[in-house]
Order: C-alpha cells, then structure tokens, then sequence
C-alpha cells in the first residue's frame, strides 16, 4: 500500500481504555463479531458465503476522546496489524485514479489480515455533493464504488469523524457498529489523569490537590491530558526534581494554549500562583474548556 498508508502501534490493551461502560460494551461486541463471523457463516447460514463476515464500524466524537486508541486496542484484541490510510493519498484529483487507490487498499488489507482506519473519514465518505459539473458527478461516482466495496469488505475497516452527520447516510446503513465517543466526565478525567502521570515515586507527595483542582476546573480530553502529563514529565526531568505543583500547571497552561484553549490565568484560581509572569499576564479565553 506504500504511501497511502501508515501502521500504528498495537501494544495495547482495551483494559486502558476510559469509556462509559455502554461503549466498553459495544468495543467488546465488535472483538465477539469478528471471532464469530466464520462460525456465523458456517453454522447459520451455510452456503452463503461472506455472510456478515465484514466489519465496518464508525467512530465519532471531538478530538481526543479515545477513537484512534480505541482502534489500536481493537487491533491487539483481534491479533491484526493496524493501518491508518493517509486520505490525502488516496484522494486524487486525476479520473479513476481514487478508486484505483481504494481497490489497492481494500485489497491488500483483505489479502493481509490487517484492519484498516480511515481517521477523519469525511473527506471519503461525507455526503454527495449536487451535480453540478463533471467534478460533481464523477465525486459521486467514486462514493457509489466506494459503497460497494465497503459492502463485499470481508476485513474490518473502522471510520473515525468528529460529526456524525458529516458522514454520508447510505454509508451508515451500511456500518455494523456506529459509537459516539463522549468527552470525560469528572470520575474518568481523574482515571485519565492517574494514567497520564509518572510513577508515585517520580510525582511530588503533595500533588493530590493540584491534580484533584484541574480535574475540576478543566473538561479536557484523554489526548489533551496524555499531552500535558507527558510535557510535565519532561519539564520534571529536565529540572531534575520531582513533578510537583508548578510544572503540572505550567503544562497545561502550555497545552491549553497550544491546542488554542489558553484561559485567562484567573480561570485557574489559586494555582495561578505557578504561572511565571508572561503567562500571568495573558488574557486570551478559551471554548469549551471549562467543566
């Protein structure tokens, strides 16, 4: 598949996932699906061969709320490898040219036992257009192919999206699994942050009501917080002292600003009191980030 794809890491166990237990639920169907499927098509429904045996499943919800990782746990369970499909290799503007791509990589992931991630799959499968010019119709040829290829699928392709209804409706009749990822209420942002952060004895004794404060003043993502433990990891590191207070606000006033979330320090109460003067001093506000 060459260019159009990448592989990721599949070392990963679905027992590190933080999810509502409703999605737990259906991730461990989709593992029970797959598993099955020959004997579904053996015992229940002999001679129809292929019967059920593809499974293709959407992933919505913001960024960061665990799509791609779930799909990596997915992987592990079911002993594939996992490849991510660069959209921007697969689309062409060249006749002809995209559904060759997509042959190629429904082809070789059939032929190789692997499970295929479109990640933001809107740019493939988001609704038809209005023929308007040649453009259009052929656009929307290329999505009729890529129907029918979805449905002879024998492997396991998994879409991710962050708006359900950017993707095509005849492409979700067509999906066994459809899963709303939700942003982390209180109790799973504190499973994230305990997963996210160093090893007891790398992490300062006092530390407890920092993070327990950031729970709390903060509604981020699982991405958002790996990011920020991971950034107070380093500054500790590099510091040569153990992650306290300071260092684990000033990464998330760093990750906030970064992702485009910056807060006015106030927002972060008494911990402002580790911020150093410039960011004391910001003012920008940010969307969605409070709890």
């Amino acid at each position: 598949m060459g260019r159009m794809v990448g592989s990721l890491p599949t070392d990963t166990s679905i027992e590190r996932l933080v999810v509502p237990p409703g999605i737990r639920r259906q991730l461990d169907d989709i593992v029970g699906w797959r598993r099955a499927s020959v004997d579904v098509e053996r015992e229940y429904f002999p001679g129809r061969e292929g019967l059920g045996r593809g499974l293709s499943c959407l992933f919505s919800g913001l960024p960061g709320t665990g799509k791609t990782f779930a799909a990596q746990c997915l992987a592990n369970a079911l002993g594939l490898n996992l490849y991510r499909i660069d959209l921007s290799q697969v689309v062409s503007k060249w006749l002809g040219e995209t559904e060759k791509a997509l042959a190629q990589v429904f082809d070789e992931a059939e032929a190789g036992h692997g499970l295929l991630l479109f990640d933001e799959a809107d740019a493939l499968f988001g609704k038809r257009t209005e023929v308007k010019d040649a453009h259009d119709r052929y656009a929307n040829v290329e999505v009729g192919y890529l129907l029918q290829r979805m449905e002879s699928f024998t492997g396991v392709a998994i879409l991710t999206t962050n708006l359900r209804s950017n993707i095509d409706a005849a492409f979700i009749r067509r999906l066994r699994f459809v899963i709303e990822f939700p942003m982390p209420d209180v109790a799973r942002r504190e499973q994230l942050w305990a997963q996210a952060l160093p090893t007891a004895d790398k992490r300062a004794a006092d530390l407890g009501p920092t993070l327990a404060a950031l729970v709390e003043r903060f509604r981020l993502s699982g991405g958002h917080i790996h990011n920020i433990g991971l950034a107070a990891a380093h500054l500790a590191a590099a510091a040569g002292r153990p992650l306290d207070a300071e260092l684990l606000v000033r990464a998330t006033f760093r990750e906030l600003e970064k992702a485009g979330l910056a807060r006015s320090p106030a927002d972060f109460g008494p911990l402002a009191r580790w911020l150093d003067e410039d960011e004391r001093g910001g003012s920008r506000r940010a969307r969605g980030v409070g709890s």
